[in-house]
């Protein structure tokens, strides 16, 4: 049995939760979000908790239990203060910019790369080398931000790429110039 899904999920105020049938919507400032759960997991409000618990019976779900309980944790997050994933382009030449509904890319290939921006994202572009990636689906923003990162992933020789701020990319040395 999960430790981590017996534990309550604090519902902070102006968050809501919803249940109809297997469907579990959260409604808050940011947004709304829903889930449909497995009928075995319940889920329910109680003051100011959402509790998660499963039926004894079976056991898949035991498995399930602590999944589940932090699916439900994130859409409170994210309804509530949201995602944001912050990309850093290192390399010289290397830039971003925002067109339309587009992320045009520039990072040393002889051509630019188009991304189309999910609906339910904003991204943004700080001085031209941090894309930031906001949203309320914690998976939504992590996929995206995997994506543009996978464009052109940090190289081990000298950092160049796309890597997530705070990402700390582990150098090799070069080949040494062989002497007479």
């Amino acid at each position: 049995m999960s430790r981590y899904g017996k534990l309550p999920i604090e519902l902070p105020s102006g968050v809501e939760l919803k249940k109809e049938g297997n469907l579990v919507s959260i409604k808050g400032p940011k947004g709304e979000l829903s889930l449909e759960v497995k009928d075995e997991i319940d889920v329910q409000a109680e003051e100011s908790n959402i509790l998660v618990s499963f039926d004894e019976k079976g056991t898949v779900h035991k498995a399930m239990h602590g999944l589940y309980r932090s699916l439900v944790n994130n859409m409170v997050i994210g309804v509530s203060k949201g995602f944001e994933k912050r990309l850093s382009l290192i390399g010289v030449g290397y830039r971003a910019a925002i067109s339309g509904s587009q992320l045009d890319l520039q990072l040393g290939f002889s051509h630019p790369t188009r991304l189309d921006i999910p609906s339910g994202l904003q991204v943004t572009v700080e001085k031209s080398t941090t894309v930031i990636v906001q949203g309320i689906d914690k998976q939504a923003v992590g996929q995206f931000a995997a994506i543009v990162r996978s464009i052109r992933p940090p190289e081990p020789y000298k950092g160049k790429g796309v890597r997530y701020e705070g990402e700390k990319v582990r150098k090799k040395a070069g080949k040494a110039a062989k002497g007479k």
